[in-house]
């Protein structure tokens, strides 16, 4: 399962095709300004924690499209070249032990502006400063956990291509 994700399914969420088993809407007509993605995951606390749901009507009220969606159990190969920039970090074997202690649920939403928009939504990285009302500021309960719900970033379909499968 590892793998598949890893390089097929992750593929098909950021650039498009339909893969069996994946929950992905291709595009369709719209709107004519330029659409982004980016990839949103709620962590292993915060699916514990039942938070999916509510990150989910955050989006969709901001006029997200809600593209892929998958929960997995993140391998430790994918999270290590996801976090390949912390590698130097203290805390980095702490932050690949415990993205790999639960689920993760990965989404990819599309929308205008939604890479600056959702860092918006989600909050400073450190929770002690995010405001309430971002997702980090009502959910993040504790520093060591790098403060975070969730990891959002903006992978352009050749950044993807390159950290995911190696080509």
């Amino acid at each position: 399962m590892g793998s598949f994700f890893g390089r097929t399914a992750l593929r098909a969420l950021l650039c498009g095709p339909r893969i069996p088993g994946l929950l992905v809407r291709p595009r369709s007509g719209g709107p004519s300004w330029p659409q982004e993605r980016t990839l949103v995951a709620v962590k292993p606390d915060g699916v514990q924690r039942r938070l999916v749901g509510t990150v989910i009507e955050r989006f969709e009220r901001r006029g997200f499209k809600l593209v892929g969606m998958k929960m997995m159990q993140a391998p430790e190969s994918i999270l290590a070249e996801h976090y390949r920039d912390l590698q130097r970090q203290p805390f980095y074997p702490a932050l690949i032990s415990y993205m790999s202690s639960g689920p993760v649920v990965a989404m990819v939403w599309e929308g205008h502006n939604v890479v600056r928009i959702s860092r918006t939504m989600i909050g400073h990285t450190d929770s002690t400063e995010a405001a309430p009302g971002t997702i980090r500021g009502d959910f993040s309960i504790h520093i060591s956990r790098l403060a975070e719900n969730l990891k959002q970033s903006f992978l352009p379909p050749q950044l993807a291509q390159c950290c995911y499968y190696g080509s």
